[in-house]
């Protein structure tokens, strides 16, 4: 049996396809990031309100935890259950990780000035767009190198843990350092896998396909911009 249901599929049309999907991924991602920078923005606004969000989560730091774990949650949700959950609720579950992610990230609009998050944003588009271009159109199979990606990444959030507890400064930029070349090479690997789980089985190749992939490549932006931000930000207020 084939798993893979590609032969009805010219390869006119399955190009014509995975093009589409492609776009829907870009379109989607573009979505959330704004959905996330507009609620960051919106939380550090109101900073200064008596009911802030930003002032309570600072003042307890058991809701900026919870967070991050809703976000982990809805990550492992989207990605396990891509074959189960309709597209809407996929898209749904998305957008929720966006608008929670732009709560926690509220707070780089206090600790960094906006010129310096605005320039970091750019560098991040930039740095972005080349990558998943070279992912997409190279024809060099990127495998191995995720694989030590990942591994790499493994690496890092343990080096991260531990310099919580630590706090070396010099460990910082080398996890920073570390951080951006990780998701460098990160953009171009998902970016050559959602194209290629797409050209697998366009029977997924929907709008959770596209959610899957918007969630990855939505992944590895938020984290290169964070990490390239610690070297672009200049000074802190």
């Amino acid at each position: 049996m084939n798993y893979y249901q590609t032969d009805s599929y010219t390869p006119q049309s399955l190009d014509a396809k995975v093009s589409a999907v492609m776009k829907s991924v870009y379109f989607k991602m573009f979505l959330g990031l704004l959905v996330t920078a507009a609620v960051a923005w919106f939380v550090a606004a109101t900073a200064n309100s008596d009911r802030s969000f930003l002032v309570y989560m600072a003042q307890h730091s058991w809701v900026y935890w919870g967070l991050a774990i809703v976000e982990i949650g809805l990550v492992l949700w989207i990605s396990a259950g891509l074959r189960k959950i309709s597209s809407g609720m996929a898209t749904g579950l998305f957008f929720l990780f966006a608008i929670v992610n732009g709560l926690t990230l509220s707070i780089i609009f206090v600790v960094y000035q906006i010129a310096a998050i605005f320039k970091t944003f750019l560098i991040t588009a930039g740095v972005f767009g080349a990558m998943s271009i070279y992912g997409y159109f190279t024809t060099k199979d990127l495998t191995r190198i995720g694989s030590f990606l990942y591994m790499a990444l493994f690496g890092l959030i343990i080096l991260a843990v531990v310099n919580m507890f630590w706090a070396n400064s010099t460990m910082e930029w080398i996890v920073s350092g570390l951080g951006v070349l990780i998701f460098i090479g990160l953009t171009a690997w998902d970016t050559q896998q959602i194209k290629q789980m797409a050209y697998a089985d366009p029977s997924m190749a929907n709008g959770r396909l596209a959610t899957l992939g918007a969630l990855s490549l939505y992944l590895d932006f938020i984290n290169l911009f964070l990490y390239l931000l610690r070297f672009f930000g200049g000074n802190r207020d």
